[in-house]
């Protein structure tokens, strides 16, 4: 694969996940309603996420309530919100570095190094933000499954499992790093190398005419 195809697919790759992490912070399926257990004890099912929560009835609808207090919110709702915004904004300026350092555009500089460069630095923007979006969904299913397997007085069917936002969350997380992988290596070694010997041998060849 040439750089300028492993480049534009980095870069799509990335952009899809940041699109995906942009879903899975709004999304409410961060936690769901456990159906394990002998019998069914309600026909609401219940989706918790970052900013609200939802109950689904048995008939279709549908009813959600946003959060009432940032302050009473559990400390791991707190910090996964807090990833969740760092990771997009991280994801954000990536897509705009990444789109001027790509060799297929021709925004910002023409220099084939420098604009490497930028990929490359676009490339890391997009693996801190996938790493903030693995570190949110990570801490809120450790959390999830802590709460699920202690001991408690609630029945397992009253009791919340991982809802589908914490799976996108993961698959988000992967095309964002992976993408972010494929940018950087668009690092300019070899241009590198050949502009330094280009830069050295030329003083010399002026000497010897003098």
């Amino acid at each position: 694969m040439g750089g300028g195809a492993r480049e534009l697919a980095g870069y799509l790759a990335a952009l899809a996940g940041w699109v995906a992490g942009l879903a899975v912070a709004v999304l409410p399926q961060w936690r769901q309603s456990s159906y394990a257990g002998d019998a069914i004890i309600t026909a609401v099912g219940l989706h918790e996420g970052l900013w609200m929560s939802c109950a689904a009835q048995s008939t279709g609808q549908v009813q959600c309530r946003l959060h009432d207090s940032l302050l009473s919110l559990e400390v791991h709702i707190q910090t996964c919100r807090a990833l969740m915004v760092i990771s997009l904004l991280l994801g954000f300026f990536g897509i705009i570095v990444s789109v001027v350092g790509m060799k297929c555009t021709k925004v910002g500089e023409e220099d084939p190094v420098t604009k490497s460069r930028i990929a490359v630095a676009g490339g890391v923007l997009f693996i801190l933000s996938g790493l903030c979006t693995l570190a949110a969904v990570s801490l809120y299913a450790t959390q999830v499954t802590y709460e699920f397997f202690r001991e408690s007085t609630i029945p397992i069917n009253a009791r919340y499992e991982f809802g589908s936002a914490l799976f996108v969350g993961w698959g988000a997380a992967s095309l964002s790093m992976l993408g972010g992988s494929l940018l950087c290596c668009s690092c300019p070694a070899k241009e590198r190398r050949g502009q330094q010997y280009h830069q050295q041998s030329r003083p010399s060849t002026a000497r010897e005419y003098v």
